[in-house]
Order: C-alpha cells, then sequence, then structure tokens
C-alpha cells in the first residue's frame, strides 16, 4: 500500500514540477586565490530563503519558480557582490564559479560598493565578462580617487559636480536652481545609501543619460537590507565628532511585507574648525509589498534636518597669524560662541516606486517622488555702518601699514590715534589672538543698536537696527516622475528606455533673524542716497509696511519655475567580440522667474517674466573589445547639450528678471579611450581623455573697487559711483580638458596588495569669452539694460581652478585571513590653480576713465606680472587605515579606524578665490606689490591631521 501511495505521489509530483518549473540555483564562492570561500551569506532578495555556503563554498536555493532574481553575497572582509540572474523552464541553473575579492579600504566608512563582474571566461553571456567593468568597483583609478584623493577635493578629469547626475529610487536629484545636488537630505543614512551603482565619467548608464561626471544610481528597497539590527557609533574630529546609527530590517515576511527602519544623528559642539558646530539627524523608513513575484511595491520616507555653522575663507595675511583653523564668523556673546553663519534646513523626501517584471523579457519601474521644505542660511548684515567682521580689510594690520605712518585714523572704541600706533596695536592683537579683535564683538553690535535713539521711520517709531542677522531662504517643492523599462530581446541584446518628469518650485527670499537688540530694520538700501539720490531706494516699492521686524521677509522675494522633461533609449548589445552599448536623449525644459518684490531701480523686478524654453539632445556610445577574457579596450563617447540652470540663466534674480545674454545650450564633446586588464592578480585600466565644453555661461557676484559708473537721475543730474556690488557674467566659455589616468593593483601575495594611481591632467580655457557687467549701484545703464558689454576677458589657456591637475598615489593593503587588515597610502598632488577673474583680464581693466586709452605706464611685461595665474602649492599627504572584525555566532562586529594627513600638513590649499576689489590696473598694482595685499585671494586649508574611528554591531 505504501509502495502504491509514494507511486500515486511521484505521478502526481512530477506535472507540478513540470507546470511549476521549480529550478534549483547554485554555485561556488571562491576568493582571488580560487580559494573556497566558507561561511558567507547569500540572501535572496525579497525572500526569507538565505542560504550559507558551505566548507567549499557550495550554497544553492532550491524550488525557484521562474522569473528574475537577485542575490547578495556578504561575508565579513570581503566586498559585498550583488548578482542578478533569471529563472526559466530549466531544472537546474548553475551560476558558475562566482569570485569574492577581499574589502581592504573604506571599512573605516563602513561603505560598500556593489561588485558584479562574474570575472568568467566561459561565460555565455556576451554582457557578463565586462559588466563588471561599468562598475567603479572593479576600477581601480575611480576607487583610488574617490576614497583616497576625494578627502583632498580632487576631481578626476577636473570635471564639476554639477555636471553629473545622482539618482535616488529612480528620480534625479539634482536641483534646477544650480545644478548641484545636497546630500545633507539624506546625511548619515550611510548604511541606507551605501550600494550604489556608477557608471564613471562619461560613460552610459542604464538609468540615465547623465552628463560627464558620472551616473550615481542608488535604490532603497526596504527587503535589501540584512534581516535584524545593525548599531553603528563612529568617533572622528571632522566637521562633526560623533555619529550614532541605529538600523533595523524585518526581511520579507510570508504575506509579501518588509520593513526598514534607520535613525542616526552626527554632532559636535565644536568641529575641527574654530567656532563651528554641527547638530544633524538622519531617518529612514522603507516599506515594501511584494504582490507577487511579478508585481513589488516600494514606499520610502527620507527626512535629514540639521542645524551646523560654516567657516571662512581668509587671506594668507590671517592664516599666518591665526593659523589654518581661523574662522572669522563667530564671536562670543556672554562668553558663549556664537556663529552669525549657521545652516539650517529640512527638506523630506517621499518616494513611491513600483517594481512589475512584465514578462521573462520585460520589465518596467516607475517611481513619483515629492520633496518639499526650507533651507536657511544666516549672515550678518548693517546698514550706513562699517562692515562688523574682524577679517574687514579695514580691521587688519596690514590696512593701517598701508596708511601715512602719521595719519589720523580711528580706533574701534571712537578715539583717535595715528596710523603706525594703530598697525602696532592691531598686530598686537592678531598675533596674541585677542577675541576683542580678532573674532565678531556681538556685545559691541548690541550697544550700537541700543545706543541708536528712537526715531520716526514711515510711521513706526522706535530704534532701528545698525547691525542684524538676515536669513536667505530656500522654499522647495520638487515634483519628480520616472519609468525605466528594459527589453530583452535575446541573451546578448537589451533594449533600454527611461523617462523622467521634473517639476521644480522654489521661492526665495531674505528674511529678518534677529535685531540684535533693535525695534526694526528699514527694507531700504542703504547706499541709495549716495549711489541714487533722489530715488526711493525702497526694496519693496508700495508696501505697506517698510519697517522689518524678525520674521518678516526684506530685500528680496521670488520664484524660481523650471519643468523638465527627458527621454532616453538605449541599446546593448554583444557581436563577436564586441560589447556595445549606446544611449540616447532628447530633452526640453521651461524656467521662468516670478518677482514678488518691486525694487525701486528696475521695472522687471516685480511679477512673471517670460519662459525660457530649451530643447537638449545627446548621444553616448560605449565599445569593449574583448581581446580575451582578461583583456579589453575600453572607447566611451558623448556629445551632447545642456540646457542652463536657473542661477546662471538669470543674471540678478534676486533683485530683477533680466537674463545673461547670448546664453545657449552648453555643448559637451568628451572621448576616452582605456586599456583594461582584470585577472585576479592585476587589475589595471590605462585610459586618455580629451573633453571639449562649448557655449558655458558663468556669474559671479563679489565687491569691487575704482569700478568708474555714471548714474542719472530724471532731470538729468549724474552721480558717479567708484565703488559697488556687481556681477560679472561670461558667456560662451570654452574649456578643455584633457590628460591621461593609470591606476593598477597588484596582488603580490594571497594577502598583501599593492595599488598606485597616476593622474596627468591639463584643464584651461580654449577661448577669450564676452564678459557683461552689471551693479546695483546702477540698475540699468544707458544702453536701457541692466548690464553692459566689457569684450573680451582675455583667459585663453588660463588654467581652470577647483582640483589638482597632477594627482599621484601609491599604497599597500594587507588583509589577514583572521579577518583583520591594515592599509597606507602616499597621495601628492600638483598643479593647482585658482579660477582667473575675468574682470580684471578686460580691456576696462587697463583703460584710464578719463582719457579712455591705456594708462601711459603700463608695458605688456608688467601687465603679465601682474595677471599672472594663482597657482597654489604642491603637497604630499600620508594615510592610513587598519580594522578588525569578529563573527560570533550569530553576531557580527567591526571595528576599524583611518587616520588622513598623519604627518599634519597644514600648507594644502583646497580651494579659493582671487578677489577682485581693485578693477583698474595702477590701483591692483599697489596693493599686488604690498607685502600683504589688502584684497589677496581668499583660500580655504586643508583640515590637518584627521581621524575616523568605527564600530559597527549586528544582532
Amino acid at each position: 500500500m505504501i509502495k502504491k501511495l509514494s507511486l500515486v505521489s511521484l505521478f502526481t509530483l512530477l506535472p507540478a514540477s513540470f507546470y511549476f518549473a521549480q529550478t534549483t540555483v547554485f554555485a561556488y564562492l571562491k576568493d582571488a586565490e580560487g580559494k573556497p570561500v566558507e561561511k558567507a551569506e547569500v540572501d535572496l532578495k525579497g525572500s526569507e530563503n538565505d542560504v550559507t555556503a558551505d566548507k567549499i563554498g557550495y550554497f544553492q536555493f532550491v524550488d525557484l519558480q521562474p522569473g528574475h532574481y537577485q542575490i547578495m553575497i556578504t561575508k565579513p572582509n570581503f566586498e559585498s557582490k550583488m548578482m542578478e540572474f533569471d529563472v526559466t523552464n530549466e531544472k537546474r541553473k548553475d551560476l558558475g564559479t562566482i569570485t569574492l575579492y577581499s574589502a581592504l579600504t573604506n571599512a573605516d566608512q563602513g561603505l560598500a560598493i556593489i561588485d558584479s563582474d562574474g570575472d568568467d571566461e566561459d561565460s555565455n553571456s556576451g554582457q557578463a565578462s565586462t559588466v563588471g567593468l561599468l562598475q567603479s568597483s572593479q576600477d581601480i583609478f575611480s576607487r583610488i580617487a574617490a576614497f583616497d584623493l576625494g578627502f583632498y577635493w580632487f576631481r578626476p578629469r577636473g570635471i564639476d559636480g554639477r555636471f553629473g547626475e545622482t539618482m535616488l529610487n529612480g528620480v534625479s536629484m539634482i536641483k534646477s536652481d544650480n545644478g548641484n545636488v545636497d546630500f545633507g537630505n539624506w546625511g548619515g543614512l550611510n548604511e541606507i545609501t551605501r550600494y550604489p551603482e556608477i557608471a564613471s565619467n562619461h560613460s552610459p548608464s542604464e538609468y540615465a543619460f547623465g552628463g560627464n561626471s558620472s551616473v550615481v544610481y542608488k535604490n532603497t528597497k526596504a527587503s535589501e537590507y540584512r534581516k535584524g539590527f545593525q548599531f553603528t557609533q563612529s568617533l572622528t574630529n571632522r566637521n562633526y565628532r560623533n555619529r550614532t546609527s541605529l538600523r533595523y530590517s524585518s526581511g520579507m515576511s510570508k504575506k509579501g511585507w518588509a520593513f526598514t527602519v534607520m535613525g542616526a544623528r552626527r554632532w559636535a559642539e565644536e568641529g575641527i574648525q574654530e567656532g563651528t558646530f554641527y547638530d544633524a539627524y538622519g531617518t529612514y523608513l522603507g516599506i515594501e509589498k511584494k504582490f507577487s513575484d511579478k508585481h513589488t511595491m516600494t514606499f520610502n520616507f527620507i527626512g535629514a534636518p540639521y542645524r551646523r555653522s560654516t567657516s571662512s575663507p581668509s587671506t594668507q595675511e590671517v592664516y599666518d597669524y591665526r593659523g589654518v583653523h581661523y574662522n572669522s564668523y563667530w564671536g562670543y556673546q556672554d562668553g558663549e560662541q556664537r556663529s552669525e553663519r549657521v545652516r539650517k534646513g529640512f527638506q523630506p523626501i517621499f518616494q513611491i516606486q513600483d517594481f512589475w517584471k512584465i514578462n521573462k523579457n520585460s520589465s518596467l519601474w516607475t517611481s513619483v517622488s515629492y520633496q518639499f521644505g526650507k533651507d536657511k542660511g544666516s549672515r550678518l548684515d548693517w546698514q550706513n555702518v562699517q562692515n562688523p567682521s574682524p577679517t574687514y580689510y579695514r580691521n587688519l594690520p596690514s590696512y593701517y601699514d598701508s596708511l601715512d605712518p602719521n595719519a589720523s585714523v580711528q580706533n574701534p572704541d571712537g578715539s583717535m590715534t595715528t596710523a603706525q600706533d594703530a598697525y602696532r596695536t592691531s598686530l598686537a592683537a592678531w598675533q596674541s589672538g585677542d577675541a576683542n579683535v580678532t573674532q565678531l564683538n556681538w556685545d559691541r553690535l548690541y550697544r550700537r543698536n541700543m545706543q541708536q535713539p528712537a526715531g520716526n521711520y514711515y510711521g513706526q517709531v522706535g530704534k532701528r537696527a545698525l547691525y542684524y542677522l538676515v536669513n536667505d531662504v530656500s522654499d522647495d517643492k520638487i515634483w519628480n516622475a520616472a519609468t525605466h523599462f528594459i527589453h530583452n530581446f535575446n541573451d546578448t541584446t537589451k533594449f533600454l528606455l527611461n523617462v523622467s518628469y521634473q517639476n521644480y518650485r522654489s521661492e526665495q527670499y531674505r528674511e529678518v533673524n534677529d535685531l540684535l537688540g533693535a525695534d526694526f530694520v528699514l527694507n531700504r538700501d542703504p547706499f541709495a542716497a549716495t549711489n541714487q539720490p533722489g530715488k526711493s531706494g525702497l526694496f519693496n516699492e508700495g508696501e505697506e509696511n517698510v519697517t522689518k521686524r524678525v520674521g518678516d521677509r526684506m530685500g528680496y522675494d521670488y520664484i524660481f519655475r523650471r519643468q523638465e522633461v527627458k527621454i532616453n533609449p538605449g541599446i546593448k548589445f554583444s557581436t563577436g567580440a564586441f560589447d556595445v552599448f549606446i544611449s540616447a536623449m532628447a530633452g526640453y525644459s521651461s524656467s521662468s522667474r516670478e518677482g514678488l518684490f518691486n525694487h525701486y531701480l528696475y521695472k522687471d523686478s516685480y511679477g512673471k517674466g517670460s519662459d525660457y524654453n530649451y530643447w537638449n539632445y545627446g548621444l553616448k556610445g560605449q565599445a569593449i573589445y574583448r581581446l580575451n577574457g582578461r583583456n579589453f579596450i575600453v572607447y566611451n563617447g558623448a556629445y551632447y547639450s545642456q540646457a542652463p540652470y536657473l542661477e546662471d540663466l538669470f543674471i540678478n534674480p534676486r533683485v530683477n528678471g533680466s537674463t545673461a545674454p547670448n546664453v545657449k545650450n552648453m555643448v559637451v564633446n568628451a572621448n576616452d579611450l582605456s586599456y583594461v586588464v582584470s585577472t585576479p592578480f592585476l587589475k589595471l585600466r590605462l585610459t586618455g581623455y580629451l573633453v571639449d565644453t562649448d557655449n558655458e555661461t558663468t556669474v559671479q557676484r563679489f565687491f569691487a573697487d575704482g569700478i568708474q559708473l555714471n548714474n542719472s537721475d530724471d532731470q538729468g543730474d549724474q552721480t558717479i559711483v567708484q565703488s559697488a556690488f556687481v556681477t560679472q557674467v561670461m558667456t560662451d566659455v570654452k574649456k578643455r580638458n584633457m590628460g591621461l589616468e593609470l591606476g593598477v593593483d597588484v596582488k603580490v601575495l594571497p594577502t598583501l596588495s599593492v595599488q598606485a594611481l597616476a593622474s596627468l591632467g591639463q584643464y584651461t580655457y580654449k577661448n577669450d569669452p564676452t564678459t557683461y557687467f552689471a551693479s546695483d549701484a546702477t540698475g540699468t545703464f544707458s544702453n536701457g539694460l541692466s548690464y553692459l558689454n566689457l569684450g573680451k576677458s582675455y583667459i585663453r589657456n588660463y588654467r581652470q581652478g577647483g582640483t589638482p591637475q597632477q594627482a599621484f598615489s601609491l599604497g599597500f593593503r594587507y588583509n589577514n585571513p583572521k579577518y583583520w587588515w591594515v592599509g597606507a597610502n602616499w597621495n601628492y598632488f600638483d598643479e593647482n590653480f585658482l579660477d582667473p577673474s575675468a574682470l580684471i583680464r578686460t580691456e576696462s581693466f587697463v583703460q584710464n576713465n578719463n582719457s579712455g586709452t591705456p594708462y601711459s605706464n603700463l608695458t605688456e611685461s608688467e601687465l603679465r606680472r601682474v595677471l599672472e595665474p594663482t597657482r597654489l602649492p604642491s603637497s604630499f599627504f600620508l594615510n592610513a587605515n587598519a580594522g578588525k572584525s569578529w563573527v560570533i555566532g550569530k553576531y557580527y562586529v567591526l571595528i576599524s579606524g583611518t587616520v588622513n594627513n598623519i604627518l599634519n600638513n597644514r600648507k594644502y590649499i583646497t580651494g579659493g578665490f582671487e578677489q577682485t576689489r581693485n578693477a583698474k590696473f595702477p590701483d591692483f598694482v599697489q596693493d599686488t606689490d604690498r607685502e600683504f595685499t589688502l584684497f589677496g585671494p581668499k583660500y580655504w586649508y586643508t583640515q590637518g591631521r584627521s581621524y575616523f574611528v568605527n564600530l559597527q554591531f549586528r544582532f
């Protein structure tokens, strides 16, 4: 009877097995030396059927039904590996041998990078052998550049991050006003956003067309995080001192639900820069519902409120007195530190994603996202009094030294003295660090305001503020929607289609933060009486109340709007020894400004202006030629256009609706050719690249002396203005970025690797762009426009600023089989410049205002000397990291640490800008030739030696 039942059962189950095509999927895990990797955890996404590899590295999943699957393989001391595969009507599916590489870097940050390189020469898939080349985890140059050199503000190929793409759950995180990404919106959530997929530089991506500075794609699905708790505690001496986080993931339940929640906090009473503090939180909630093997939906909430202060750039004179950690933005109030530059905000993100496996060959992802909230940045302002900043040029020893020693000058307390005595007093105070001189004196500001006599201002009686704090506010509302469609024609051909839409609305205004003891502040231009006699000077003519109190808006108020649609089809295919990826793009954007204040100088300040519409097109291509299973030749090419961002389109949106003249779509033509080696013992990439950028528009705003501006009132009376806040616009800027990149990783022993990097670049301006000039001191010029054409700025062949153009790195990584590691590297930077100031390189700079001809004593050699590019000093650094991990039953413990800049090099300048206060040749030369120039370049220095210690506990 039992035999009959067994026979019946057998014939009953066989049809079920046939109809449901249940499949066993298996593979073997090995390290780079070919040795088995045991006890690695293999998580099947969307399921609780997680397994552990046995002693020979073998694992399997049984009874998998047809569909698309994803697994994540993790093991302490090894890099995590994510793989995707499809199950069809087969009984057994062999994933082959999967290689896990040792994780020797970035453990101190708790970071991991997706590694999807199958490293299998015998793979039947035409894409499997090269998919790893598309990920930065297998690109040794990109790894070193990001984690060892990136700490020192190195930008690969000199490309601005604004020309890249960062995506979170299918939608772009690029802000339409300036093209930047505010990473603080998910700050502190390292363990949630730790698995990005990266298409480096201008190589094509499956998720977006991108630019020429990489596409970074992050996806946060609740089921993809390790089930259980993870606690992390970090100690550092950087911008913050402490970080604490806790994450919990439920895993996928039998009913198809998964939850992940995380909270984090980073804080410091004072960071590495003097007078700075940090207080930021990060929260995440992920909910995932699996309706079937073909249909899943997710909800993600990310919120990261923060409040932190920032530090100032300074001239070399100030750093020589007070050191590289000096910060002029703070001072003592009642014995407590207080900063004028405090940034705070909360802009939460709500996202819904739908994942639909249409059939075995097609899938569709759809994302909808909404982000809103305010970002506020405070600053000190003043009316009809001198700049109270301790680093204002009239408050520094160099100013008194520039005067006649016997000249009579006023002390801060109002008493009179000679310039010689004032210089000695000021120098002694700066050298000794007298906080009454070297920092903001809040008590003095309060005292000056409270000593003001009460008066009647626009119908209001009280004390008007001479000094006050304001907030510059961005109130954003951003809608995003996107779809990502994939269709596999066969194993070697894949079609992709991405469609995205963004609706960006941002109201930007200034509000009163603190009146510092006064009753109100006037919403009026303090320079109007001298620059614009006879005019109202009101920032918002017609308003009822010109006197502003805390919370009131003043200065400016306007709305930016932008809508953008992009369509990005692509195709990937293999033919013979070639793997090819072609990606195209068509986009349309419409931008506008609506003014909410009626500025007294500009007729176009109030109301909604015109819509500025741009079409964009682009094409990217990648061709990989397989010399064999280990050696490849890779070509990446891109040609595309990009519409100007809002802040590049509008000259001075705070006060008018004027746009920069002759603004066009920026055009990028980028090409690179690489030779790549990928073996268990050697990884190498040698690349030559050439990136040309045309039609770029740049806008800068600063204070300038020596510019003669003629203002005419309604009666024709003229007023000459010599100093003013100005806007400088360059259009049709052409750049060329070219160079060589080499990254090498050699495994000299099974446990020891040597890594090296060389980056030789030359980043220059290719032309002399047209320069325009605007100023609120003038308003509309005699030509009826709000700007003047200053002609060409002669910057051809000047070096671009912002990053070292030469960089080298050499290091080693030792990985002990008992799960501890140590590594170190040497990094060197050279050929670092400041961007050239356009205004002082125009013909206006050398023209005498009286004669209209060049200055008589001007020679070409003298002009070349004065306008020589500002080159920053070269520097080298030593870094080291170490760590140890333990697996104790079901518990995992990791402790690691990193020390950067071990030798405490404080001479490295990470960035800065040339001041353009003296806009005429004679005054500029006189200032430049002083021992301490009054208006020399302002710099940011490296922070010196820093450390990061990390403790992680999973249970």
